[in-house]
C-alpha cells in the first residue's frame, strides 16, 4: 500500500502484517521491480521476534531408526518432540499409511513397529506432533529397509517432447477429471502445427489454493497418474524451493523446505503401486533470481549445489527409479566470475557441477532462434557427452508472454507464433539428432502453448479441442468474497467450478448497483485462478461482484451469488485514458494516447509505461503533454499480415492515480491487412468480453469484427515523435 502525497514514484509503501500465525524469529524482505529494467529487486532481510506461544509449531525429530537401517524384527521407532504448548499427540506414519499414536517413555515418544517382511522393500517413516492449539510440526523422513531394500537402477529416458504444466492446470487435472480430455487431445495432436506428440509432463505439485495433492488428494492423484500412463504419458513431479516465492529455498537456512518437497514425492511413490507413481522429479529452484547470487558469490551457488546433492542422496536412499533433474538457465555454462565455481575441490562451470550431481538437466534455453538455442545448449551437450550421460540434456523453449518483465522480447516465441517456432525447433533437432546426450525439447508451458497461434493476424490458427461440448460448468462451490485492499483495489476469492471438460477461466462482473445482471457492460476481467484483484477503482465507492466459470469450449456456467466491498479514501484524484489508437506505420506499430482528469475531463501531462502486444513485444516509456500528440513505435514487425496492439502498464501524474477500470479504451489493437485494404484499429474497454450467453473471444484470438472499428487518426507530419530507445535489462 502506498502513502504518496504527490502521486508520483516517491513515497512510503507499507504492509500490515498479521503475526497471529507466527511465533519466534521472522525474516521480512520487501521486493519490487526496478523502473528502468523491470527486473526484480529486494531489500535486505530484517529479522524480528514474535512472542506468541499460541502459534508455536512443535519441533519433531525421528531419533531412531537411522537412515539406511535394516529392519529384521520388531523395530522401536523413537521420536523427540518439543513445543511451547502442551502436546496432544505424537504420531508416526510408515509408507503413507494411517497415522499411529506413540507412547511417551521418558523424554522420547515410542512406537513398536512389526514390519511385514515381504522381500526387499524401502519404507518411509514420518513423524508429526500436535499441540493443544492444533499447531502441527513434522519431521524429515527416515528411509529404512527390509531385506536389501528397493534397488532399482535409475534409467534416464528420452523425454521428447516435454512440457511444463503448472499448479493451476495440474489441480484441474486432479480435482476436475473432465479436464483430462483436453490434455489427451493436446499432447497427441501432431497435425495442427506439424509437431511431435508430447510424451513427458513436468507437473507442478506444490499446494495450490488451499489443497495439497501429495497429502490430501493421493487417491485422485494416483488415478490421474494411472490414466496418464495408460496413454503413454510420463509424468514428472515439478518441485521448487518449498517456499513462497519458491526461489528462497535456495538459501541454506530454507533448504529444508525444498528437501521436504522431494521427500513428499518419494514418499508418495513408495506408498503407490508402480503404475500410479511419478516418473521423475523436475527441480525448479532458481537461485540466480536472488541478489546474493552475484553479490556474495560463491556462497549462494554452493548452497544450491549442496541442496541438489542432498536431494540426490534422499532419492538414492529410497532406491527408486526416479530420475531427478533441475531446470537451469542457459548461461550457467558461461566461463565468467558468476559461473566458475569451486565446489568440493573442483572448479567448473556451475552447469557442469549440476550435471555431475543430477541425472539430467532441463536448460531454460529461452531465445527465439534456432541459432541462439543451439549455441545456448552446446556447452551442456558437449559436457554430458564427455561424462557419458545419455539423454540427459533437455532443451527448453519459452512461449509465455514475458514482455512485462525485464527480459527482452527475443527470449520467447510468443510474438512469432507456433509455425515459426516449429521451424526453429526442427533445426535444433537436426543439429542435435546424433548427440547421445540430447534428450529432447521441453516447452514452457501448457497453457501458453495452447494459446499460441500459428501466427498473429487474420490467418491465425489456434489450437482447439475436437470435442462436442455444450455442457456448461457447474456453479462455483462457494460464492465470492470481496475484501477491500485500499482506495482503488478490491480482492476477490471464490470456490472452484467443475466441468465435463477443462475449466479455462473465471469471468468477473462488477457493478455499483446490487441489482445487476452479468453482461458485457459490467465485465471487469478474468482470472485463471480462484482469486482476482480488481484495480483502478474509484475511492469511497461500493462495488458489487458476481463470478462465472467458462470451460475450454466456451460454455459459460451460472453466475454466482453477489458480494460487495467499499474502497477506501485517498487525497489523490482519479485519471483515465481518454483515447488510444494504434496503427501500422512504416513497418512498426505506432501507439498514441491521451489521459484526462476523470471528473473534469481536463487533458493531463503524464508519464506512460507500457508495452506492445501480440506480434510486437517491446516495452516503452514516453511522456504525454496536453495539446500535443505523443506517439511511440514498436520494434519492426512483418507487414504482409499481422496483429499487434498496445497495453499501458503504469501511468504517473502528480496528484493523480490511474483509475484504469474506467479507461475508454483500456487497450488498442490493429489487424492487417484490413478488409478494405487498410489496417484496422480497434479500441477496447477494459478486458472486454461477451455477455454470459455469447460465445467467448479469448484475448489471444485476433477477432476484430466483434469489436468496433475506429478510423485511424493520422499523426501530423510536424509532430513526428522522437525515437525512444528500447529499455535493456
Amino acid at each position: 500500500m502506498e502513502d504518496d502525497a504527490s502521486g508520483t514514484e516517491s513515497g512510503t509503501w507499507y504492509y500490515d502484517l498479521d503475526t497471529s500465525s507466527y511465533d519466534g524469529a521472522i525474516e521480512i524482505v520487501a521486493g519490487g521491480q526496478r523502473p528502468d529494467t523491470r527486473y526484480g529487486i529486494s531489500t535486505p532481510f530484517v529479522v524480528f521476534h514474535v512472542d506468541h506461544p499460541e502459534a508455536n509449531k512443535p519441533a519433531v525429530e525421528i531419533v531412531s531408526p537411522e537412515d539406511g537401517s535394516r529392519l529384521t524384527g520388531i523395530q522401536l521407532i523413537k521420536v523427540k518432540a518439543t513445543a511451547r504448548n502442551p502436546l496432544t499427540s505424537v504420531q508416526i506414519r510408515i509408507n503413507g499409511s494411517s497415522w499411529k499414536n506413540t507412547i511417551l517413555k521418558g523424554n522420547l515418544y515410542e512406537y513398536a513397529y512389526s514390519p511385514v517382511l515381504k522381500g526387499d522393500q524401502t519404507l518411509s517413516i514420518e513423524a508429526r506432533a500436535t499441540d493443544d492449539h492444533n499447531n502441527i510440526g513434522k519431521s524429515s523422513t527416515r528411509y529404512v529397509y527390509t531385506g536389501e531394500g528397493v534397488r532399482e537402477p535409475v534409467i534416464v529416458e528420452k523425454q521428447d517432447r516435454a512440457i511444463w504444466l503448472w499448479e493451476k492446470a495440474a489441480y484441474n487435472l486432479i480435482l476436475n477429471p473432465g479436464s483430462r480430455s483436453a490434455l489427451e487431445q493436446f499432447t497427441s495432436d501432431t497435425s495442427t502445427f506439424n509437431s511431435g506428440a508430447v510424451t513427458t509432463i513436468y507437473m507442478g505439485v506444490f499446494p495450490h489454493e488451499g489443497v495439497d495433492m501429495l497429502e490430501e488428494k493421493r487417491k485422485e492423484l494416483r488415478k490421474f497418474l494411472k490414466w496418464a500412463h495408460e496413454r503413454g504419458l510420463k509424468i514428472q513431479a515439478c518441485i521448487a524451493g518449498g517456499t513462497v516465492p519458491p526461489y528462497f529455498g535456495s538459501y541454506k537456512r530454507y533448504n529444508k523446505h525444498a528437501i521436504n518437497e522431494i521427500e513428499k514425492v518419494i514418499n508418495f511413490n513408495l506408498s503407490s503401486p508402480p503404475d500410479e507413481r511419478f516418473d521423475g522429479v523436475n527441480v525448479d529452484v532458481e537461485p540466480y533470481i536472488l541478489g546474493e547470487f552475484g553479490t556474495t558469490k560463491p556462497q549462494l551457488q554452493i548452497d544450491y549445489l549442496n541442496l541438489l546433492q542432498t536431494m540426490m542422496e534422499r532419492r538414492n536412499l529410497s532406491g527408486l527409479n526416479l530420475p531427478v533433474g533441475p531446470a537451469i538457465p542457459r548461461w550457467y555454462d558461461t566461463s565468467n566470475a558468476a559461473n566458475d565455481i569451486t565446489w568440493q575441490g573442483q572448479t567448473k562451470w556451475l552447469s557442469q557441477h549440476v550435471q555431475d550431481i543430477t541425472d539430467y538437466i532441463s536448460i531454460m534455453d529461452y531465445t527465439d532462434s534456432s541459432r541462439g538455442i543451439i549455441d545456448g545448449a552446446q556447452g551442456e551437450i558437449d559436457y554430458a557427452n564427455s561424462i557419458n550421460k545419455p539423454n540427459s540434456v533437455i532443451v527448453g523453449v519459452e512461449t509465455l508472454d514475458i514482455a512485462n518483465s525485464g527480459d527482452p522480447e527475443s527470449i520467447t516465441f510468443r510474438e512469432e507464433g507456433r509455425t515459426y517456432m516449429e521451424s526453429q525447433l526442427a533445426a535444433v533437432y537436426q543439429k542435435f539428432s546424433n548427440e547421445p546426450s540430447f534428450g529432447g525439447i521441453a516447452m514452457h508451458h501448457y497453457d501458453s502453448i495452447r494459446w499460441l497461434p500459428t501466427e498473429w493476424g487474420p490467418n491465425a490458427v489456434f489450437w482447439k479441442p475436437q470435442i462436442e461440448d455444450t455442457t456448461p460448468p457447474t456453479a462455483l462451490s462457494t460464492d465470492p468474497e470481496a475484501v477491500t485492499f485500499d482506495y482503488q483495489t478490491i480482492k476477490l476469492t471464490y470456490g472452484r467450478a467443475t466441468d465435463n471438460s477443462d475449466i479455462e477461466e473465471y469471468r468477473i462482473y462488477r457493478s455499483t448497483s446490487p441489482e445487476f445482471t452479468p453482461s458485457v457492460a459490467n465485465y471487469a476481467g478474468k482470472s485463471y485462478n480462484l482469486d482476482y484483484t480488481d484495480e483502478g477503482l474509484l475511492p469511497q465507492t461500493t462495488y458489487y461482484y458476481k463470478v462465472a466459470a467458462v470451460d475450454i469450449s466456451g460454455n459459460v456456467g451460472p453466475a454466482s451469488g453477489i458480494t460487495s466491498a467499499t474502497t477506501g479514501e485517498t487525497h489523490l484524484q482519479p485519471m483515465t485514458i481518454s483515447s488510444m489508437k494504434v496503427s501500422l506505420n512504416a513497418g512498426k506499430i505506432r501507439a498514441t494516447l491521451k489521459v484526462q482528469d476523470f471528473s473534469t475531463k481536463e487533458e493531463l501531462s503524464a508519464l506512460v509505461y507500457g508495452r506492445f502486444t501480440y506480434m510486437a513485444g517491446k516495452y516503452v516509456t514516453f511522456k504525454l503533454t496536453p495539446g500535443t500528440i505523443a506517439a511511440i513505435d514498436s520494434e519492426a514487425v512483418p507487414t504482409a499480415s499481422g496483429m499487434a496492439g498496445f497495453a499501458p502498464q503504469r501511468i504517473i501524474a502528480p496528484g493523480y492515480y490511474w483509475a484504469s477500470a474506467y479507461d475508454t479504451p483500456h487497450t488498442a489493437t490493429v489487424v492487417w491487412p484490413a478488409q478494405q485494404g487498410a489496417a484496422q484499429t480497434e479500441d477496447r474497454n477494459a478486458d472486454q468480453e461477451p455477455s454470459l450467453d455469447q460465445e467467448p473471444t479469448p484475448d489471444q484470438e485476433p477477432v476484430v469484427e466483434e469489436e468496433p472499428v475506429v478510423d485511424q487518426e493520422p499523426l501530423p507530419a510536424e509532430e513526428e515523435p522522437e525515437e525512444t530507445p528500447e529499455l535493456q535489462p
